[in-house]
């Protein structure tokens, strides 16, 4: 990005919108002396609303600008028929992580709701509210919001595919919100469906009800707040560390700020990911690596394909269909095969948040778009340096970044034992969603279709039953325990991706040979180096946030969990019982 930005060439250039996106974030003082300025023009339109319909409608146009209120809106596959596009709205209209934000009373939590409110006063003082307004707006705010999360879903209720699942005519939906014109509303999306995907309908219902039980002027003030909060971190200083302080340092206990630069890294990659990724690529992204790359990941597909074969509590009719999915599974490595073009944006120095507008248009644009269109399975849902991977259940593809194809998770100089363990458990981990308890709903195609026998899907359950109940008695802190249904998906996909790279891993002439590198054997270092990608510090803020609301275990538990169900890590390291992490063999669960 610094070589980027020293540079002046054509504006419309790869090199040189990325260069002036990374100026225009790195220039605090422009942003500081602007103030407010830059977001006064929506906040007027706010001021403008007469009605609830007003409201709604400007919600529809708010998507446009990053700036959408109330409907969570998207475009994407229809889980069951995903080579169509269809629309998306999910449960929205709160600010805390989760409902149970709104509703625990511990002292953690009543803590949190006050930094709240004071986040939300804060924010109506900067924007030129008096004080004693924004404190009473506040708690009529945290009121409203709590009277939503009372319809909302908690976290583990989302995983649930089936129930998230709900398919309307656009005429029946209308009817679940009667209090407005559902058509006037999608003109202002700029969008015309025949049908609508409702991931969460009970939501709606009493957002239908609310909108006209409760006082416009507090909805309105709700939409200031919400603008105000979307907007903090490209404003001035005082906006930006009232955003810091309270989602930065009460809900995840971070003590400073990153550098500005740290901070302009992540919002490029964000705004601009794709063409930051052509020139990391190109950078830092060598055709060996891509290459060896292929070769671990095919290698974990062959062995994957043996233990599913090998189940000795499976069926051959699903077997047959497991397999079949794997062999589908689309393989992405490193970047795509074509970059998004971003042609039509002009992107300037000196212009932060019209800079971050700008980039939300055409992000809409490109989503509106694909209504009515055929899937594109090219698209990738993360960036080409992300330091992460996925499994897409509607692409049924696994997906490896550039990004993460780096020590400690990736190293062509590297012996098999540590890149087995480390990329190759992460290779191991997303096949494995494929088939953990949400991808496995999943068909080889990526629609959401039932293709287990009954007696098949009760073994998987019970087995899915013994891993719950494990992550359920890690304690992190105190009596805080791990949620293990919240959680389940991924520690399946941690319990086979670990096993299955080793498996590879053995396969390997390292893995057959008995020799010691630095004193261990390729078993012990498989095992460490899977350990050592882990190897994070966190505050107890942000456990306590993790353990609500993220569907991974602490990476701790993401360690010692796996292990502790392998017969070859006992062996290894000559685990016996008594031991910290020995795990009675009736309780060692395998699914994959």
């Amino acid at each position: 990005m610094e070589e980027a930005s020293s540079e002046d060439g054509d504006k419309n250039s790869v090199k040189q919108k990325v260069g002036n996106f990374y100026i225009s974030g790195m220039d605090t003082a422009a942003m500081n002396k602007r103030g407010l300025e830059p977001v006064k023009p929506f906040l007027n339109k706010i001021d403008g609303i007469k009605s609830v319909q007003d409201l709604v409608n400007l919600s529809g146009e708010g998507y446009k600008e990053g700036n959408g209120f109330l409907f969570g809106f998207d475009i994407g596959p229809d889980d069951k028929i995903s080579t169509k596009n269809a629309i998306h709205f999910v449960q929205s209209g709160t600010g805390l992580p989760t409902r149970e934000y709104y509703f625990n009373m511990d002292t953690s939590s009543k803590k949190i709701r006050e930094a709240y409110t004071e986040y939300i006063s804060k924010l109506l003082v900067l924007a030129g509210e008096d004080n004693a307004i924004a404190n009473k707006s506040a708690k009529e705010i945290l009121s409203l919001e709590t009277k939503i999360a009372s319809s909302h879903s908690n976290p583990t209720e989302l995983r649930d595919p089936i129930k998230n699942y709900n398919k309307y005519a656009l005429r029946d939906f209308k009817r679940q919100m009667p209090e407005i014109n559902f058509d006037d509303f999608l003109k202002h999306l700029e969008v015309k469906p025949d049908t609508i995907l409702i991931g969460q309908p009970q939501y709606y219902k009493a957002l239908n009800k609310l909108l006209k039980s409760e006082p416009l002027n507090i909805w309105k003030t709700k939409y200031r707040v919400v603008t105000l909060d979307n907007a903090a971190p490209s404003l001035s200083k005082p906006f930006r560390d009232a955003y810091f302080e309270f989602y930065n340092k009460v809900l995840n206990g971070q003590t400073e700020q990153n550098p500005r630069w740290k901070q302009m890294v992540n919002q490029v990659d964000d705004g601009l990911g794709e063409l930051l990724g052509e020139l990391y690529v190109e950078k830092h992204f060598p055709k060996a690596s891509k290459e060896r790359m292929l070769s671990l990941v095919n290698n974990l597909q062959k062995v994957y394909r043996s233990r599913i074969s090998k189940l000795d509590w499976m069926s051959p009719e699903t077997k047959e269909r497991a397999l079949a999915k794997l062999d589908a599974f689309i393989q992405k490595i490193g970047y795509p095969d074509k970059w998004k073009k971003y042609d039509e944006v002009e992107i300037k120095k000196d212009k932060y948040f019209e800079n971050l507008v700008a980039i939300n248009k055409h992000d809409y644009k490109e989503k509106a778009g694909k209504l009515g269109k055929e899937v594109d399975k090219t698209e990738w849902q993360m960036t080409p340096p992300t330091v992460n991977a996925y499994y897409n259940p509607s692409f049924n593809e696994i997906v490896f970044p550039a990004g993460i194809l780096k020590f400690p998770f990736f190293d062509i100089k590297a012996d098999d034992a540590v890149n087995y363990g480390a990329i190759g458990a992460v290779i191991g981990h997303e096949m494995t969603h494929g088939f953990d308890d949400q991808g496995r709903q999943f068909n080889k195609d990526g629609n959401l279709a039932d293709w287990w026998t009954a007696e098949d899907s009760k073994k998987f359950k019970a087995k899915a039953k013994v891993v719950v109940g494990q992550y359920n008695k890690f304690t992190v802190l105190d009596s805080l325990h791990i949620n293990g249904e919240l959680t389940l998906g991924e520690n399946i996909a941690d319990i086979g991706g670990v096993a299955i790279a080793y498996e590879a891993f053995k396969l390997t002439e390292q893995g057959k040979g008995k020799d010691k590198i630095d004193g261990f054997t390729g078993d012990q270092r498989f095992f460490l180096s899977f350990a050592q990608v882990w190897r994070l510090k966190y505050t107890p803020e942000s456990i306590r946030l993790g353990i609500a609301s993220d569907t991974h275990s602490p990476e701790q538990f993401r360690v010692n969990g796996p292990f502790s169900n392998m017969p070859e890590f006992y062996k290894a390291f000559n685990i016996k019982a008594g031991d910290r992490m020995y795990r009675e063999k009736d309780k060692r669960v395998r699914i994959w």
